[in-house]
């Protein structure tokens, strides 16, 4: 392996970059702005600040859908500038390893690979960990064990709830719900009961900070523009309400961990039943979800100390630690599977 290894976790909402020559992680939002369609204008956070408040001729995306690459022009610029810019331009002939989603097609599957390769960046070697095991090592768990693990990644579209054992897979399910959709119902529900009309931002604020709202027994404060007078108007939301859409929301997931649980092996289910569900991603943290889960599964639920960065943690650990290398596959072997 060369001196250079960078560690990639492609989320929805964040890209992830762990590099050996730092010994860091960088965690920005992974966002494109265009000025007029092709003109690279900002990345990552900056991007992000101008989203919902862009003029006609900057658009402001997001280069992955549900966890898989929905544009790879822009998310090829997203990647290579952060790159050059983490390496000042010296990142050629570096070691890739990417985390990939399970449960989606090899061409999507392959598209991870593609995104490198096709770059510019001239990569010395391209490797890819499936998501769930990367997360698994982040938290500090041997995955390569025969103990049962079950992962629930919370990200910003989609969860991944899978069970792993002996380095590998044994059932997994993404859903096509995340964050965005916790998002999406707080939007819906201060729209129904106040007539207002709030960013995907503010919905996004209001949900980050409810565990301190809650604990200052204080509504949510929010800005929007009144449906009926259409101007700009403050108001209160009270946390209850907030509270009881993040549990309908929550429950979709709930009920996926139940039916992967209800076929799990049940040695593994023994090993779950005592080590209980590791909960990580980007949206793991949200208020009230762990409690969620213990309250529709009967486990105790293990968070992640940095849910957001667990798989880039991951990534880290199979770069410095070659036991872990075999959790790591190249292209060639995953065309050997189909």
């Amino acid at each position: 392996m060369s001196n250079l290894a960078f560690g990639i976790d492609l989320g929805t909402g964040n890209i992830k970059i762990y590099n050996t020559a730092r010994d860091a992680i960088v965690n920005e939002k992974n966002m494109i702005a265009l000025m007029k369609k092709d003109i690279l204008f900002a990345y990552g956070d900056a991007a992000f600040d101008m989203f919902e408040k862009a003029p006609q001729n900057i658009t402001v995306s997001y280069p992955l859908v549900n966890g898989v690459i929905a544009d790879i022009g822009n998310m090829t610029t997203v990647l290579t500038e952060f790159i050059n810019e983490i390496t000042d331009g010296r990142g050629g002939g570096a070691d890739y390893f990417v985390t990939v989603p399970t449960d989606v097609t090899e061409v999507e599957k392959r598209a991870f690979y593609d995104l490198i390769k096709d770059s510019g960046l001239k990569p010395r070697k391209i490797m890819m960990s499936e998501k769930s095991l990367a997360d698994g090592l982040g938290m500090g768990i041997n995955v390569k064990t025969s103990q049962g693990v079950l992962v629930v990644d919370v990200g910003f579209e989609t969860t991944e709830i899978s069970v792993l054992s002996l380095g590998g897979i044994v059932l997994s399910k993404l859903l096509k719900s995340g964050g965005r959709k916790f998002d999406d119902a707080i939007r819906g529900i201060i729209r129904k009961e106040f007539g207002l009309m709030v960013g995907e931002k503010t919905a996004e604020q209001v949900k980050i900070e409810l565990t301190a709202t809650e604990a200052q027994h204080k509504p949510a404060v929010v800005y929007g523009r009144d449906l009926v007078t259409g101007l700009p108007v403050e108001r209160s939301i009270p946390t209850d309400l907030i509270d009881s859409t993040i549990a309908e929301t929550a429950a979709v997931i709930v009920d996926n961990i139940k039916v992967i649980l209800e076929r799990t092996p049940p040695e593994l289910s023994a090993d779950i039943y005592r080590q209980g569900i590791y909960l990580t991603g980007g949206s793991a943290s949200l208020a009230h979800l762990d409690e969620l889960i213990v309250k529709g599964t009967a486990l105790k639920v293990n968070k992640a100390d940095n849910p957001q960065e667990s798989a880039a943690f991951g990534l880290a650990r199979i770069i410095k630690d070659p036991s872990f290398r075999s959790v790591a596959y190249t292209i060639d072997d995953m065309t050997e599977e189909v």
